[in-house]
C-alpha cells in the first residue's frame, strides 16, 4: 500500500526544503495558511511564511523523517533536523502537525520540539 496523497505531498516539501527549494516547499501551503512556529510566534499567510523563511538561505539543513501519519484532514511527521550555519550547528527533533485542505495543501501547522529554548537560542544567535 501507497503513501496517502497528503503524506506524499509533506515526503515532497522536506525533501524540497531541505534542498534549499522554498518555492517548492511553498507550494504546499494554502493562500490563508497559519503557520505556528516552535517558539510561540504564528504568522499568517503563505507569502509571510516565505518571508520568515528568507533568513534560511545559506543554511544547510539536514532532514529525517521518521515518520508520517496521515489522512483527509491532517499529517503529523515525525521530523530529526541537524541545522549547520558556518561553525555552528544544532540537532533538535519535532513533531509536526499540518491540517490539511480538499486540495492538499496545508491550512494550519504546529511545531512542538525536544527543546525549544536551545532552537530559539540558535536562530536568534544566527540571525
Amino acid at each position: 500500500m501507497g503513501d496517502h496523497p497528503n503524506a506524499a505531498t509533506y515526503r515532497a516539501a522536506l525533501a524540497a526544503f531541505a534542498s534549499g527549494d522554498l518555492e517548492a516547499f511553498g507550494g504546499m501551503l494554502a493562500q490563508d495558511v497559519v503557520w505556528n512556529t516552535i517558539g510561540g510566534e504564528t504568522i499568517h499567510g503563505a507569502e509571510a511564511v516565505a518571508d520568515s523563511m528568507s533568513g534560511l538561505v545559506g543554511l544547510e539543513f539536514e532532514i529525517s523523517l521518521h515518520d508520517v501519519i496521515a489522512n483527509d484532514d491532517h499529517v503529523v511527521g515525525l521530523v530529526e533536523v541537524h541545522v549547520t550555519a558556518g561553525d555552528k550547528d544544532i540537532r533538535y527533533r519535532t513533531a509536526e502537525i499540518h491540517h490539511m485542505n480538499a486540495e492538499g495543501r496545508v491550512t494550519e501547522r504546529w511545531a512542538f520540539s525536544d527543546d525549544t529554548q536551545a532552537i530559539t537560542d540558535f536562530f536568534a544567535a544566527i540571525g
